[in-house]
């Protein structure tokens, strides 16, 4: 049981989380950072470390775990404490402000509380085919966590998002042959991205969907495709099926914090702060009018959530800080 009270705590080390905890850093707060994952990262570890980000302000293009790795190295400019591996399932706000965050590890005390934790719990949407599952352990991919495994196979990427598509193009130049099947003809990915796709050699099928999968030993050979809504089916020759179908999220035990939520996301007001006084709340986990669920959009509310948790901590402080350059020299970093 830890008894030190910090400034603020952090739940969730994704991103958004990390550069929280900088900013907080920056501004002379102690800061703790708690996380269910093994590892810092978030979804971007977890879900797609090599795939390129391309909405990041001044990186024309960047890896996500590269991202991811650059973060950490920012946030420990000024050593915050991770907890990672730790689950907070329930928070009690004391009659002074001050809270108690409740894990299977421990107890946590903290002045101010930041929200990061991105869309919560996830898990992929599959493929609802009785074979399916056979090929899961070998071929059958929701996740990829190394492009290079795909080098030279004949690949089947299904969907009709942005992954999708950014998983298509990826893999134009390694894999031998890719295919990219939508149930519908119209795919939702960005314009841009889908200049490229029609630029590139990867193979389009719309509206068609799996209709069946034959193979041998945990390996697929070939797929059947159905036409959506039609008579038309073909079967192709695969070595590795690529599925993004979308996650389904759930906020877990933040649902019983007690603080307003919509549409399965944290309501905040200009501050970012949520119903609970002294609790705020950064990144894809909050919602507003006119929310933009962009990374780059957390980047920007992680600062207004940090100054407003500092005025909290202490009054007297200025709400906005200046500039980083003149923060760091008042730090000593």
């Amino acid at each position: 049981m830890e008894e030190t009270m910090y400034d603020v705590t952090i739940v969730g080390a994704g991103p958004v989380g990390l550069f929280t905890a900088f900013y907080a850093g920056m501004r002379q707060m102690s800061v703790k950072v708690i996380d269910s994952m093994p590892e810092p990262g978030g979804q971007l570890s977890a879900l797609y470390p090599e795939k390129y980000i391309y909405d990041v302000a001044g990186y024309p293009k960047v890896k996500a775990q590269s991202l991811v790795d650059q973060l950490y190295e920012q946030a420990q400019a000024f050593d915050p404490t991770m907890c990672m591996g730790e689950s907070v399932e329930h928070v009690t706000r004391f009659e002074d402000g001050t809270f108690q965050l409740v894990t299977p590890e421990g107890v946590h005390h903290s002045k101010t509380i930041i929200v990061t934790a991105g869309a919560g719990a996830f898990s992929p949407r599959k493929l609802t085919l009785e074979q399916a599952e056979a090929y899961e352990n070998s071929c059958l991919h929701y996740f990829v966590k190394d492009l290079k495994r795909f080098q030279n196979r004949r690949v089947l990427v299904c969907g009709g998002g942005d992954s999708a598509v950014d998983w298509a193009l990826a893999l134009n130049d390694l894999a031998s042959e890719v295919t990219l099947i939508h149930r519908r003809d119209r795919f939702r990915a960005h314009e841009h991205s889908l200049e490229q796709l029609k630029q590139s050699n990867v193979n389009i099928r719309t509206p068609y969907e799996i209709s069946g999968m034959t193979g041998e030993n945990g390996a697929v050979q070939q797929v059947t495709l159905q036409q959506v809504k039609g008579d038309a089916a073909d079967t192709l020759d695969v070595d590795d099926i690529l599925v993004n179908f979308g996650f389904a999220t759930n906020l877990g035990p933040l649902k019983t914090w007690g603080m307003e939520l919509s549409k399965n996301a944290i309501a905040v007001d200009h501050k970012m702060e949520t119903t609970i006084p002294g609790i705020f709340a950064a990144g894809d986990v909050c919602t507003y009018p006119g929310k933009v669920k962009l990374i780059a959009s957390g980047f920007g509310e992680a600062p207004t959530a940090v100054n407003y948790a500092k005025s909290i901590v202490e009054p007297e402080a200025k709400l906005h800080a200046g500039h980083s350059t003149s923060i760091f020299e008042t730090a000593g970093v």
